[in-house]
Parts: C-alpha cells; sequence; structure tokens
C-alpha cells in the first residue's frame, strides 16, 4: 500500500495504488528539524554493549531517512524475543517511544481476514472455488463485472479483476459503511477479466469481510476475536469498533505530509472505516510475530487450508521474488535459499514490515510515518531481511 499523502481535504492515495497510502486529519504540526532529535538507545537489555545490526538498522531510519519513529520486535528459533525502538513517540511532548507499542497494521489486516475465510472454507461454510455471488447475491454487478463469475479464491488472491476503490475515487475524511466502499468500486470498469492477472485490490477484502458476516451472521470484530486473537494470546490487537478513531493502548504517534517540504500532522487519530476488512486491525509488533508464527505452525489453519493459503502467484509490484498466496506474501531472503511469509501494511500515519520463516523465527518492524520513496521504503525491509538472517 503505497501512495502519496491524503490531504485533510480530500484523500487517500497511497492506498489508492495497491493499498499503500492514505489520508490525514491533522492535530499537530512539527517542524521536521524535530525529527532528528530522538533517542536512538540500544534496548535495555543490551545496554553497555554495541548495539546489534537490527538497532543500528532502526537508528539509521531515524537519523538518516528523517522518520519520527521505529519499532521493532525480533523472536529467534526458541521463542525469545527482543523488542527495539529509535526516535520519538510523540513529536509536540518529546515523549520516548513506546516499547512494542501498538500501531496500525494496514494490510496486515488482509491476513486475519483471509484466516477466518479459510477456517470457515475448512468448517464447509464457504467453498474457496464458489462464486461470490452464491453469499452476496445481486451486489456485485458493474461494467464487466458479475460476482457470478468471480470466486472467493480470486479475491483472496487479488485475481478478480475489481477496480481498487481507493485508487479509482477520492474518499473524503469520515465514516464508511463497507458496502459504500464496495459501491465506489463498481462505478468503475473491470481492470481485467477474473483469473486472468494478478492486481492488488482493497475491493476484493471489503468483500471478503462481507462474506463472513453474511456467512456467520456476527460482525468481522467477533469473528477475529473468537477465532484467531482469543485463541493463541494476541493481548495487544483488536478490530476497532465503529467510530472509534483512537489506539487503546500506549503508542508512538502517526505522522503525514500532504506534500514535500510541508511540515508532520500528527494523524494518529481517526476513522479507519474506509479500510475496513483490508487494513483497520490495530496490534503490535510482538503480537504479529505470535500471529505469524502460530499461522505458519498450523495452529490457526487445518493443514488443506493452510496449504492453499500458500499457493502462490507471481507478485511484482509487491517487490522483487514477491509472490501472493491468500492473503499471505513470500518473500526470498537474501542470506539463504528460503522464504519469509508475511504481508505489510501502510495505513495513514503507520508502516509495517515483517513475517515469520517456517522455523520458527519472526520479526516486525514498524515505523511512524510512511517513506514516500522507494529507497527508505528498501530500508526498512532490509532490517527484516538483516533481523532474519544474522
Amino acid at each position: 500500500m503505497r501512495e502519496q499523502a491524503w490531504n485533510r481535504a480530500s484523500r487517500l492515495s497511497e492506498w489508492r495504488r495497491g493499498g499503500r497510502r492514505g489520508g490525514a486529519a491533522a492535530a499537530a504540526v512539527v517542524a521536521v528539524g524535530a525529527l532528528t532529535m530522538g533517542a536512538l538507545a540500544p534496548p535495555a537489555a543490551f545496554a553497555g554493549t554495541r548495539p546489534d545490526s537490527v538497532q543500528q538498522g532502526l537508528n539509521a531510519l531515524v537519523r538518516s531517512d528523517g522518520l519520527p519513529a521505529a519499532l521493532a520486535s525480533v523472536q529467534d528459533h526458541p521463542g525469545r524475543s527482543r523488542t527495539y525502538t529509535a526516535g520519538v513517540g510523540d513529536l509536540a511532548t518529546g515523549a520516548k517511544v513506546p516499547v512494542d507499542g501498538q500501531v496500525r497494521i494496514g494490510s496486515n489486516t488482509k491476513t486475519f481476514t483471509a484466516v477466518v475465510v479459510l477456517q470457515l472454507v475448512g468448517e464447509g461454510k464457504i467453498g474457496l472455488d464458489t462464486s461470490i455471488d452464491t453469499y452476496l447475491p445481486g451486489l456485485v454487478r458493474g461494467e464487466e463485472i458479475d460476482g457470478r463469475n468471480i470466486t472467493v479464491r480470486q479475491l483472496l488472491q487479488h485475481t478478480s479483476g475489481l477496480p481498487n476503490y481507493t485508487e479509482k475515487s477520492d474518499l473524503q475524511l469520515r465514516h464508511y459503511e463497507p458496502r459504500e466502499l464496495v459501491d465506489i468500486a463498481l462505478r468503475y470498469k473491470a481492470d481485467f477479466e477474473p483469473g486472468k492477472r494478478w492486481a492488488y485490490s482493497n475491493t476484493n477484502y471489503v468483500l471478503a469481510g462481507l462474506i463472513i458476516e453474511k456467512v456467520t451472521r456476527r460482525t468481522v470484530a467477533e469473528e477475529m476475536d473468537r477465532r484467531i486473537i482469543k485463541p493463541i494470546g494476541l493481548r495487544h490487537t483488536y478490530f476497532p469498533a465503529s467510530g472509534d478513531s483512537t489506539l487503546r493502548e500506549p503508542h508512538p504517534h502517526g505522522y503525514e505530509r500532504e506534500s514535500a517540504g510541508a511540515p508532520l500532522r500528527d494523524i494518529t487519530d481517526m476513522d479507519p472505516s474506509w479500510a475496513w476488512t483490508a487494513g483497520q486491525v490495530i496490534s503490535t509488533n510482538s503480537d504479529l510475530n505470535r500471529f505469524f508464527s502460530a499461522l505458519l505452525g498450523g495452529r490457526l489453519l487445518p493443514r488443506a487450508q493452510l496449504a492453499q493459503m500458500r499457493t502462490t502467484v507471481p507478485a511484482a509490484p509487491l517487490g522483487s521474488g514477491a509472490e501472493y498466496g491468500l492473503g499471505l506474501v513470500s518473500r526470498p531472503l537474501s542470506c539463504r535459499a528460503g522464504l519469509y511469509w508475511g504481508h505489510g501494511g501502510s495505513i495513514p500515519g503507520y508502516e509495517t514490515r515483517g513475517g515469520a520463516t517456517d522455523d520458527g523465527r519472526a520479526v516486525n518492524v514498524a515505523v511512524t510515518i510512511q517513506p514516500n520513496d522507494k529507497a527508505t521504503m528498501g530500508r526498512v525491509e532490509d532490517v527484516v531481511d538483516t533481523a532474519l538472517c544474522r
């Protein structure tokens, strides 16, 4: 999910091009110079020793790339975890970055949504290769768009051809109902015939959320809580209630720029309803590590559904070697013949990157502004690669 900033008047732009960026309401305007004044200390466990490669990477993101704050959690083979911080948690007050603070995790939400759908597949309540019209009769109709020709699998794998509502339209800074988001997408012509190629579309995951609610007769928040969050002990993860614009626990503030050279604006509090099941969840780096480790370890899905989730197609726009399964992205590691699995997410004020390996290692990194250039984004992803390879 990468795009330009969403200015106050109107829009979400990085979510507009595949999920990366979004919009902003400004509470505080902060001088850019404050960015370089944050603490760059190693975590307490390493005080008095030279910073390790993860800490050095976070320090560089703050000092050299000018990001307000960076946080990471690293889980090694035996499940031991280390947490790291760099920068300033609140530029207006100079407050420290909360250790393992909550952040908006953006499109990592898609993996949660896909897990719920695949659990329902395992229970025989949803068919992966059944048309979405079976569950949402008559809802998906538009120019060269017919829900009778689109399967649940194609939604989860981004091969439906449905237009991306965040790319096609300027979204206002207000509350949205999920069907409004679908209606926005259906104003536009299909991008391609279902199943013919891959293209990221947030519309797919809003429809997946609607299918969950139709089949279970419960809210997505309830289903995620009882099927994922509680069973594996994600104590700092939740799907915000309608109208909830805040983060419940200690968190670094998130920032955005309306244009190059403009002052930073604090956009921590906002209504995330425009992202819904494509990007609304709030969590921490450590909880994300626990989630992806539990998923790959077979604790959330039966073997057959996990195998389906890990069956991928090339997804070059997500980076060299990236492939997309059913709400799960595989990426090559630089240090060995191997992969790690995760997703990544962008939402105004926050960028998260990371995932887990099959042998139990896991890393997640969060920064408190969306990088506006590929080089900086690459350095965020390099911290993940370095941590998994060391």
